[in-house]
């Protein structure tokens, strides 16, 4: 896409500082206890370096708006619907509360494609965590923006069928029910003021989603606390996972693990045995 070949390579860093209150605020959120050390579990980098757009330069969904002045990060990219689509971690080494944080991130590609619903752009954005000057996480996140949904279209995903996900095959299994409460929390944690997670009329009426969207991070932390469950703490070095369908607050969300090989698969499911999230790890 040559109009925006002048965002590829684009940089920006950020610096933070990982504090105990704020960790302790996110393993409260996940329902886990107090730290026993300073090393934290795998999945927190999510809460750094954030964007920090002040909420008068906010758009009608919630997200930074996007310019095409020499000072945006993100291309200008017309198509109003934004949505994490997908990560592949690399774990380098432990984050430990205290360390200074840096994160530099760099728009890789910029790629227009076709879908189901449309026309789509992907933009994929490498990021390198730091702490302390040490790299302890490198990241490759794609974005997907799409168009609106058609007026009077049905509801995304739709209503869930009968209650038939079966978890045996796999070597661990939680289920949950994502509350408005825990995605409320989890957009505080990650400063992320995306309407679809907390209003619930806007998710509805505006972006056509049955009610509100779990976020694709925190479906990939819940994944990642399912290993630390199975495995130990920090003992993946690589994690890579997919959006599939939304998960919607309130419904029964069943995540599963197994080892497969030489790495492990992990994935996210509906009640109904609908594929929310796929994930693979070593």
């Amino acid at each position: 896409m040559s109009e925006w070949a002048a965002w590829i390579g684009r940089e920006e860093l950020r610096s933070d500082r990982i504090d105990s209150g704020a960790y302790r605020r996110w393993l409260a959120t996940l329902d886990r206890e107090a730290p026993s050390s300073d090393v934290l579990p795998q999945g927190y980098h999510w809460c750094l370096a954030l964007p920090d757009a002040p909420t008068a330069h906010l758009g009608e969904d919630g997200h930074p708006l996007r310019d095409s002045s020499p000072t945006s990060f993100l291309p200008p990219i017309p198509q109003p619907r934004r949505m994490w689509a997908s990560s592949k971690i690399e774990f380098v080494a432990p984050l430990t509360a205290g360390a200074t944080i840096e994160r530099l991130s760099t728009v890789a590609s910029v790629a227009a494609k076709t879908g189901s619903s449309g026309p789509l752009v992907f933009v994929d954005i490498a990021h390198e965590t730091r702490a302390d000057g040490i790299p302890a996480v490198r990241e490759v996140q794609s974005l997907v923006y799409r168009d609106p949904a058609p007026a009077g279209s049905s509801p995304v995903p739709p209503a869930p069928g009968p209650a038939t996900f079966d978890p045996s095959g796999w070597d661990a299994h939680r289920a949950l029910v994502p509350s408005e409460a825990l995605l409320f929390r989890f957009s505080a944690l990650t400063f992320n003021s995306h309407r679809i997670h907390y209003d619930a009329p806007y998710a509805a009426g505006v972006e056509g989603y049955r009610g509100l969207v779990v976020h694709g991070p925190l479906t990939a932390t819940l994944l990642l606390d399912l290993a630390r469950r199975t495995l130990g703490d920090n003992v993946l070095k690589t994690f890579v996972f997919r959006g599939v369908t939304p998960a919607i607050a309130g419904e029964m969300l069943h995540l599963v693990f197994r080892s497969k090989d030489a790495a492990f698969e992990l994935g996210a499911y509906a009640c109904d045995g609908r594929e929310v999230m796929r994930a693979s790890a070593t």
